[in-house]
């Protein structure tokens, strides 16, 4: 019988195709996980302010096995990726960080908080949920 991580896959919704991706990649590595993310089709619903929607996402990564972040260059002007891992190091959540395809960069605030970085690939990336999941 297979363990079921919980996973929050840190995102922009203006890259939710990669998001989409990594999915793939798990279900092709038959992983089996409980996705704690926020999908673009399924947003958190608040009064518009910031904390409210801080408090949710707290919520969700306090009761994950890791999380994982799409590495890209655009993580380092992201504040709520930056929230993301703050949250993830308060809790003692593993951050699993995956270099987008063909991407030469990381983020550096990605770079400094992931335990681990792992390389576009379904393999690589269902390694690291094994390993730290």
């Amino acid at each position: 019988m297979s363990k079921t991580y919980r996973l929050f896959i840190s995102h922009s919704w203006a890259y939710d195709n990669a998001y989409d991706k990594i999915i793939e990649f798990l279900e092709q590595e038959e992983i089996s996980f409980y996705d704690h993310s926020v999908p673009k089709n399924d947003p958190i619903h608040t009064s518009g302010y910031d904390w409210e929607l801080e408090e949710a996402i707290e919520a969700k990564i306090k009761g994950v096995s890791c999380v994982i972040i799409l590495a890209g260059v655009y993580a380092t002007y992201s504040k709520w990726i930056k929230k993301e891992i703050d949250i993830a190091k308060k809790y003692n959540k593993p951050i699993i960080a995956v270099r987008h395809w063909g991407a030469i960069r990381i983020s550096d605030t990605v770079k400094t908080n992931a335990d681990e970085i792992v390389s576009w690939q379904a393999s690589s990336i269902a390694n690291a949920i094994k390993n730290w999941g």
